[in-house]
């Protein structure tokens, strides 16, 4: 037997941050990355805190890939607050953190009050709002721990878009591919079904038609407004299917040369399709194909590539999804991004393939990978 469920509230639409003057709290600890602050879009939070007379006080030792070390600065904080919600604002990384901090605390002992979460993204496209998913880094060893557990899950999200209104373009464009890979990858995964599926197909849906239009241009609304959903739909969808080898090798690339997540599965994308569909410039036609393929196709129809045969349709996505990297001036290779020399890379490729193995994410791909198959997509990604 197999549940779906949607355990995590959310609220969006016009005002929906004035959900924080009605949060039922003694002491809230709000949990934010050093822009948030910077930028003054902590501001949306605490200015409706102070409105409603809420106590509380700010963690901002947040820092990209969270690392194990700073998470234990984090649990030491929300110790010493002794707050009873946690209200997180920014990207993946501080939504990571405040996940990774609640669930420490739950376990140490005469902590089990339950401390409720509250997660408001200020990009569109790590999903992390409704996931039960954490990533922390182990620098010391160079590695990204992925936390799995439903205990993660937030307890609420709001989507707000005037968060996510000054978004730099190249943001814009690396956490909408995420949104994009996300979505693709939980649309295929083995553990997919229709529930799933209508999220992720939906996702899709969206990031053709939104993506190009909110990375064009910061103040079309509509189309901010419709990637924070997007990535919210996604996000939902792989939290309960799971993702694959994409995020598998993604997550290596991060840890070893700090190639911003969305950047490092928008580069993959290309390859791991080509991989997993076993369809390249070379392809005949076959009389039956793997499931994953009709899949592919579907998406590709989706946003409007309908082809010749599948094999035209699954190259027309591939297609598309360098087109749109092109369109966003975003890196389609290693080489281009001056993050390590050639030797660097390739000396670190097996170390980062069996790696890639081991990852939890891989396991639900919808080809089995071998070690070498995985060296190989490195390969081609420099």
């Amino acid at each position: 037997m197999k549940t779906f469920d949607i355990k995590t509230k959310i609220n969006f639409g016009e005002s929906a941050l004035d959900r924080l003057e009605t949060l039922e709290s003694n002491k809230i600890l709000v949990v934010a990355d050093p822009f948030v602050i910077k930028s003054g879009l902590i501001d949306h939070v605490t200015s409706r805190l102070e409105r409603a007379e809420k106590k509380y006080d700010i963690f901002s030792d947040v820092v990209p890939d969270p690392p194990i070390t700073k998470i234990s600065v984090g649990v030491k904080a929300l110790v010493e607050s002794g707050a009873d919600t946690i209200v997180t604002i920014g990207g993946g990384s501080a939504i990571d953190s405040a996940k990774a901090m609640r669930e420490v605390v739950a376990k140490m002992p005469g902590h089990e009050a339950h401390i409720r979460l509250i997660a408001i993204p200020t990009t569109s496209g790590t999903g992390s709002e409704v996931t039960a998913f954490s990533v922390v880094s182990d620098p010391e060893h160079g590695t990204k721990i992925p936390l799995v557990d439903d205990s993660i899950l937030p307890d609420e999200a709001i989507l707000d878009v005037d968060l996510v209104k000054t978004v730099p373009p190249g943001i814009t464009a690396d956490t909408g591919m995420d949104v994009l890979t996300h979505a693709i990858e939980a649309y295929v995964s083995t553990e997919n079904d229709e529930f799933s599926a209508a999220l992720a197909e939906k996702a899709v849906e969206i990031v053709g038609s939104f993506l190009l239009r909110s990375y064009l241009d910061n103040n079309d609304t509509h189309a901010r407004r419709k990637m924070m959903n997007a990535s919210c739909l996604a996000g939902i969808a792989f939290n309960h299917a799971s993702l694959g080898l994409n995020h598998g090798m993604a997550h290596q690339l991060g840890a070893k040369f700090h190639i911003p997540h969305g950047r490092a599965n928008a580069m993959l994308l290309p390859l791991v399709i080509q991989f997993n569909s076993d369809i390249n410039k070379h392809s005949k036609s076959k009389a039956e194909y793997p499931n994953q393929v009709r899949k592919y196709a579907t998406l590709a129809r989706l946003l409007g590539l309908q082809n010749f045969n599948t094999i035209t349709t699954v190259r027309a996505l591939v297609n598309w999804v360098e087109f749109m990297m092109k369109e966003m001036d975003m890196p389609l290779c290693v080489s281009t991004m001056n993050v390590c020399s050639r030797e660097e890379y390739f000396a670190a490729i097996p170390e980062m393939a069996e790696a890639a193995m081991e990852d939890s994410c891989t396991a639900t791909n919808p080809r089995t990978p071998t070690k070498e198959d995985i060296m190989k997509i490195y390969i081609d990604l420099w």
